[in-house]
């Protein structure tokens, strides 16, 4: 009898702990799929979201992805090349550290030592969250925190990094959404700096893209983010011999989705953010960002690399001083090659010879259109030349005094005309219409002759009329005498 009480007492304690665990998982936030058939059918629902870039005429048409939002960008002009769903607001996850660490690498000096307080350390689950195992109190430099957050997705080391930078993470979030709001982010809300899941933590694969082109044009931190493992050195301040952070993406060498070209990766996940990854890679001509939101596994890694065969095998780049030979803007007649009335004049500007449009292959420069713009000029621009593909931005290139010349994009100038030499240095000059300036400027100087006499002529009649008026004051009052005035 006694052992029978025993039993039931045991089988209700498993039952009772059974009870708990079942409770405890239907209150956890977590996105789960009953079968693998209800997983395809979401995957599949998200190849049918359209794709907009598809839609453009003469465009070459991209992959079906099961991310719900994807983007593929040039790196150095931000030149949309595919794009999905780009502006839907969605949970970034850890793909967040980028924002974290170009704010870092912008405010502080890599010495700088960076100190892991109680709140940094316990403010992630030590069980599930990705960290680099140090303790509170320990400081290690800037640059190594980095590494630990970049490589490690160490979600304490961006929480200490952020309080080293702000003093606190509500100042810190303040400065990643001005951050964000100065690159053109327009579909943001950044609250935590390392992507623990908030539900007013969020952002766009478009906004993604425009961090990641900021994030990838600094050399120190896209060769942080191309790190497969990272050995934090033993010190006085940090005494473990033995922290060693290894990167989650399987886009590295030797991987099982290795990507050629890879310029550098971040990789993100929470259960409710799904699959998010960030990636930067380039061939011998076009260095591209891939930007892909919740996705589901492996489905980032393959999506990713379809979109680069994509990007690479499907477009072109061509320097607008070598190939464009045009350089007539169809809204203004200042700048004209035809109209060099000197003949052996040298011209007095030029187009920046490392300046190039992004068109779909086989499409020729001259099947553009172009217009000329003067708004939000860098510094020596005299003039930007924006190019359209139907009706799609594909590039622009700066108009500048002779003699001024600009690498904007970081590439060497590798343009070739057809015999394979070097293109003769004089193509792309823009002369200017000496006709056209002189008829406006005898235009504008006859009106101002013109408005000069008719003011002198208002002013001698009304001199005149003020003279007679005093006279027949004077006759009227020459009687008055001294004591009127008393």
């Amino acid at each position: 009898m006694i052992y029978f009480k025993s039993m039931k007492k045991t089988a209700k304690t498993i039952l009772s702990i059974f009870i708990s665990f079942i409770m405890l998982v239907s209150i956890l936030p977590f996105k789960a799929y009953a079968t693998e058939a209800d997983l395809d059918a979401v995957i599949e629902e998200r190849k049918n979201i359209p794709v907009e870039s598809n839609m453009i005429t003469g465009w070459p048409v991209g992959p079906k992805t099961g991310a719900q939002s994807a983007i593929l960008i040039d790196a150095n002009t931000g030149i949309v090349l595919y794009s999905k769903n780009i502006h839907e607001k969605l949970y970034p996850a850890s793909i967040t550290k980028i924002l974290t660490a170009l704010i870092a690498y912008e405010n502080c000096d890599m010495n700088d030592m960076v100190t892991f307080s109680y709140n940094a350390v316990s403010s992630i689950d030590w069980r599930y969250d990705a960290n680099m195992g140090i303790n509170a109190g320990d400081s290690i430099p800037m640059e190594q925190a980095l590494y630990g957050m970049l490589v490690g997705s160490a979600n304490e080391a961006a929480y200490a990094i952020a309080e080293h930078v702000s003093g606190n993470i509500e100042d810190f979030a303040v400065l990643m959404n001005t951050k964000a709001r100065e690159l053109g982010c327009t579909d943001s809300h950044f609250v935590t700096p390392n992507g623990i899941h908030d539900e007013d933590h969020y952002t766009s694969a478009h906004d993604m893209a425009l961090i990641a082109k900021a994030f990838f044009a600094n050399d120190f931190l896209a060769n942080i983010s191309r790190t497969s493992s990272y050995q934090v050195p033993q010190t006085s301040t940090q005494p473990n011999d033995n922290m060693i952070v290894y990167a989650k993406s399987k886009l590295f060498p030797g991987k099982e989705y290795t990507l050629d070209g890879l310029v550098g990766t971040k990789t993100g996940y929470t259960d409710s953010a799904r699959q998010t990854l960030v990636t930067c890679a380039e061939n011998d001509s076009l260095r591209l960002i891939c930007v892909v939101m919740k996705e589901e596994a492996p489905g980032q890694y393959t999506d990713t690399i379809d979109l680069f065969n994509y990007g690479f095998s499907n477009f072109t780049c061509y320097t607008v001083a070598d190939k464009d030979s045009r350089y007539t803007i169809s809204t203004s007649n200042l700048f004209d090659t035809q109209n060099d009335i000197f003949g052996s004049s040298k011209p007095i500007l030029d187009i920046n010879s490392q300046d190039y449009i992004i068109l779909p292959v086989g499409v020729e420069p001259e099947q553009t259109e172009s217009d000329i713009s003067y708004d939000d000029l860098k510094d020596n621009e005299i003039a930007r030349i924006n190019y359209y593909y139907s009706g799609t931005f594909v590039g622009s290139a700066s108009v500048m005094p002779i003699g001024i010349l600009k690498n904007t994009h970081g590439f060497e100038d590798s343009s070739l005309d057809d015999t394979g030499n070097e293109a003769d240095e004089d193509d792309g000059y823009i002369f200017v219409d000496i006709t056209w300036i002189l008829v406006r400027v005898l235009g504008v100087t006859a009106l101002l002759t013109l408005l000069f006499i008719l003011v002198s002529l208002f002013k001698g009649r009304h001199k005149r009329k003020k003279t007679n008026t005093n006279k027949k004051f004077n006759y009227k009052n020459k009687n008055l005498k001294w004591k009127h005035f008393r």
